[in-house]
C-alpha cells in the first residue's frame, strides 16, 4: 500500500514515518502546498496514492486568532483542496482533526456528538474543515486528537521539562482545564490499523484513555522523569491567553470499540513509554 503523507515534517508526521515502515510511503510537507489546489492534485497524479494521511494544518491557536484568514485557508480550504484530490484520483483520505471542534463544556463528548468549531478560529477552521472533507470524500475518515506530544515536538511535555531547569522554584500549571493527554505513537499505531481497514470511514476519537487537568499531566511528567519539581495549581484566568481554552474537551472513543479495534493506551502508560525513550 502506497500513503502520501501531507505536513510530514510536522510532530504526527515524523511518527508516521517511522511508523509506517511496512508501507510504501510518500512524505510531502511544503513542497506541497495544500493551499493551492493545482500542486495537491499534481502531488497525487504523480505519486498515485492509496491512501492520503493528512496531517498539515495550522495548529497555532493562539497564532489563528491572530491570523483567521490563514487558519481557514489552511485548515479549511487546504483541506478541501485534499479531499477533492483524493476523490479525483481515488485515493481513501484519511485527515487528522482535534478537540477543539467542540464547545468544551460538556465533555466527554463522543463522535456522534454535534460539533461547532466551539469558541477559537482553530477549532471553527477544522471543524470547516471537517466539514468540507465530508462533503467531497464522504467515504473518508476523520481522526480527532488532543494534547498531543511526541518526539521532537513542540508540546507540553517538552515545555515542561524545559521549565523543569532547577532555576524554578516552582511552577503555576493549569489545574481547571481537563483532557486527554495522548501520545502521537498511540495515535500513529491507531491510524496503522484504520489504513488496515480500508471499510471504515466517519469519525474516530484517537485519544488516550484517562484523563488529566495540565497539572495532573505536568505532576506525572515529573514523576516519571524523577525530578523534584514543585507544581502549584492555578486557574486558567490567571493565565488569560489570545484564544479562549475550553474547559472540558475529553473525548470518547466509541467507535474503536464499535469497529471492534483495541483501546488506545492509558495515557498515563503511554506517557511512561514516551519518557523512558528520551
Amino acid at each position: 500500500m502506497k500513503v502520501l503523507i501531507t505536513g510530514a515534517n510536522g510532530m504526527l508526521g515524523r511518527t508516521l514515518l517511522r511508523e509506517l515502515q511496512a508501507f510504501t510511503l510518500v512524505p510531502t510537507d511544503i513542497e506541497t502546498d495544500i493551499t493551492d489546489v493545482a500542486q495537491i492534485d499534481a502531488a497525487l497524479a504523480r505519486h498515485r496514492p492509496d491512501c492520503v494521511i493528512h496531517c498539515a494544518a495550522m495548529t497555532a491557536v493562539d497564532r489563528c486568532e491572530r491570523e483567521r484568514e490563514r487558519a481557514f485557508r489552511v485548515n479549511a480550504t487546504g483541506s478541501e483542496n485534499v479531499a477533492r484530490a483524493c476523490a479525483r484520483h481515488g485515493a481513501r483520505l484519511i485527515a487528522i482533526s482535534t478537540d477543539y471542534v467542540f464547545p468544551g463544556d460538556a465533555g466527554p463528548y463522543a463522535e456522534t456528538d454535534p460539533a461547532d468549531g466551539g469558541k477559537t478560529v482553530y477549532g471553527q477552521s477544522k471543524y470547516e474543515g471537517e466539514r468540507r472533507i465530508l462533503e467531497h470524500a464522504p467515504h473518508a475518515v476523520i481522526a480527532r486528537v488532543a494534547w498531543l506530544y511526541g518526539d521532537g515536538g513542540p508540546s507540553f511535555v517538552h515545555t515542561m521539562l524545559a521549565l523543569a531547569d532547577g532555576s524554578r522554584p516552582t511552577l503555576n500549571v493549569v489545574d481547571d482545564q481537563r483532557g486527554n493527554p495522548t501520545s502521537a505513537l498511540a495515535v500513529a499505531r491507531h491510524l496503522r490499523l484504520l489504513l488496515l481497514r480500508p471499510g471504515l470511514s466517519g469519525v474516530f476519537h484517537l485519544t488516550c484513555e484517562g484523563e488529566a487537568t495540565w497539572h495532573g499531566f505536568a505532576c506525572e511528567i515529573f514523576r516519571l522523569k524523577g525530578i523534584p519539581q514543585h507544581v502549584i495549581p492555578c486557574t486558567t484566568a490567571e493565565y488569560p491567553r489570545p484564544a479562549p481554552r475550553p474547559p472540558d474537551t475529553r473525548l470518547a472513543k466509541t467507535r474503536l470499540q464499535e469497529s471492534a479495534l483495541p483501546p488506545m493506551p492509558h495515557w498515563k502508560d503511554a506517557l511512561a513509554e514516551f519518557l523512558f525513550t528520551m
